[in-house]
C-alpha cells in the first residue's frame, strides 16, 4: 500500500499556527472530533473503510524529519519551543475510532488532547477523499478531466477573463489526490497573470516542496474550544477569549481573524479598536460575501480605521467567477484575497465530496458553531445549540 500522507507537514498551515498556541496555552484541553459526509448519495464500501483504516495507521507511523522542523523553525511566527515539542510528537492511532455505523458507511471519531486531535483533521479528510475517488472511479479518467479543467482555468486567468488579485490554494482536505493537488499548485505557480497573483498554498508540505508561502492562521475550532472549552466562560464572548489568546501568542503577527464562529455580528462586538488595529484582516467563510464585506468595512470606518489597509480574505465555496465579482466590488476599498479549495484541488467530471471533520466536544462538554447561515454546524446536542443561541441573543440585545 502506497501511503497517501507522506509527511507530517502534509496538513494546512493553520494547524501549526493554532497548534503552537494550543501548546503554550491550552495543552491540557481535550476534544472530540466527528466525521460527516454531507453528500446524500455517497456510500463507503467495507473495502474503502478498511483501506482508510490502514492509511490512517500508516499516517500514525510518521515522525517529523529534521529538515521539516528546520523549515517550520524558519517561519517568522513559529517558536523554537513548539518546534522542540513537534520533534517528540507523533499521531496516536489509539485516538481514532473508525467504523461503519453511519448511513454513509463510514464513521470516524477522534478523542484525546486538543494538541493531538486537532492535527488529525486534515490528513484524515485527505485520506478519505482519495480512497473514495480512486476506488469508486477510473483514476486515469479523473486525472484527464482534472488536467483539462485546470488548464482551462489557467487560461482564463492568463487572458484576463477573470482578475482575482491575490489567491491561494486551500484544497488539501478535499483534494482528488496528492498528485492532482501537486499538479495544480505547480502549474498555478509557474504562470503569470495580468490581474491575479498566486501567492501560496495551505498545504505546508507542498509549500516546502515548491518554494511557496504556506498560508493559514485560525479555524473555527480555535474560537469554539478557547471560548467554550472553559465552562466558566459565557460562550457569547467566545471571540473575545479567542482573540485575546491569539494576540498573547502572536502580537501583530499572523493576524487574520475568522468572524463567523458564532455569527459575524457577535464577532464585531469584540472586534473593537485594539483587535481591529492589531489584526491585519478578517476571513469570510459563510453568508453573503458582499453583505459581509460591506459590514466589515463599515465597522472599520466607525472605528476610524482605514479599511483599504486591511485584508478581506474570502474562502467560502469559491470559483474564479465568484472571486472576480468580489474583487471588482471591493477593489481599492480593501486588500482583497481569496483562499480557493475544491475548485482548484478536485474539479473533475464527477461531483466532489462534501466531507468535514469538526470539533463536537471540548473538556467533556458540547461545543457548537453558529455561522452566518444555517447548515454548517455539527453539534450533537440541540439543547446546547439552543443555549448558545440564547446567550448570543441576550448579548446582542443588551449590550
Amino acid at each position: 500500500m502506497e501511503p497517501i500522507i507522506q509527511s507530517l507537514l502534509e496538513t494546512d498551515m493553520y494547524k501549526f499556527s493554532m497548534g503552537q498556541a494550543i501548546y503554550h496555552q491550552f495543552s491540557d484541553y481535550k476534544t472530540t472530533w466527528s466525521f460527516k459526509c454531507r453528500n446524500e448519495d455517497v456510500f463507503f464500501t467495507p473495502e474503502m473503510v478498511e483501506e482508510i483504516r490502514n492509511q490512517i495507521r500508516a499516517y500514525c507511523a510518521l515522525r517529523f524529519r529534521e529538515e521539516e522542523l528546520d523549515y517550520l523553525n524558519n517561519i517568522k511566527w513559529i517558536k523554537g519551543s513548539y518546534v522542540d515539542f513537534l520533534r517528540l510528537w507523533k499521531p496516536r492511532f489509539e485516538d481514532f475510532d473508525i467504523g461503519t455505523d453511519d448511513p454513509c458507511g463510514l464513521s470516524i471519531e477522534t478523542r484525546g488532547t486538543w494538541l493531538n486531535t486537532s492535527m488529525y483533521e486534515i490528513p484524515t479528510l485527505a485520506i478519505v477523499n482519495e480512497v473514495y475517488f480512486r476506488t469508486r472511479y477510473d483514476e486515469e479518467k479523473l486525472m484527464e478531466s482534472f488536467s483539462r479543467r485546470l488548464e482551462e482555468k489557467i487560461g482564463w486567468l492568463k487572458s484576463g477573463k477573470y482578475n482575482i488579485s491575490s489567491f491561494s490554494e486551500f484544497g488539501l482536505r478535499r483534494r482528488l489526490c496528492a498528485k492532482a493537488q501537486e499538479l495544480a499548485v505547480k502549474r498555478l505557480a509557474e504562470e503569470t497573470y495580468p490581474g491575479s497573483r498566486f501567492v501560496g498554498t495551505s498545504n505546508v508540505y507542498l509549500a516546502k516542496q515548491c518554494g511557496l508561502s504556506p498560508v493559514g492562521t485560525m479555524a473555527h475550532e480555535w474560537i469554539m474550544c478557547v471560548g467554550q472549552g472553559n465552562h466558566k466562560h459565557n460562550p457569547a464572548y467566545s471571540n473575545w477569549y479567542a482573540l485575546d489568546a491569539w494576540v498573547k501568542e502572536y502580537g501583530i503577527l499572523n493576524g487574520t481573524a475568522l468572524t463567523d464562529a458564532i455569527t459575524t455580528d457577535c464577532f464585531l462586538k469584540d472586534f473593537q479598536l485594539t483587535y481591529a488595529t492589531l489584526f491585519s484582516g478578517v476571513r469570510h467563510d459563510s453568508g453573503d460575501p458582499v453583505e459581509w464585506g460591506e459590514k466589515i468595512l463599515a465597522h472599520y470606518k466607525e472605528l476610524g480605521i482605514d479599511g483599504s489597509a486591511k485584508t478581506l480574505l474570502f474562502s467560502d465555496s469559491l470559483d474564479f467567477e465568484r472571486a472576480d465579482r468580489l474583487n471588482t466590488h471591493f477593489k481599492g476599498r480593501a486588500k482583497v484575497a481569496f483562499g480557493i479549495g475544491t475548485y482548484i484541488s478536485n474539479d473533475t467530471d464527477e461531483e466532489p465530496l462534501n466531507i468535514v471533520m469538526k470539533t463536537t466536544r471540548c473538556n467533556g462538554q458540547d461545543v457548537a458553531k453558529i455561522s452566518d447561515i444555517s447548515g454548517k454546524g455539527m453539534c450533537k446536542n440541540p439543547e446546547y445549540v439552543e443555549y448558545l443561541q440564547r446567550c448570543i441573543d441576550w448579548r446582542m440585545s443588551h449590550e
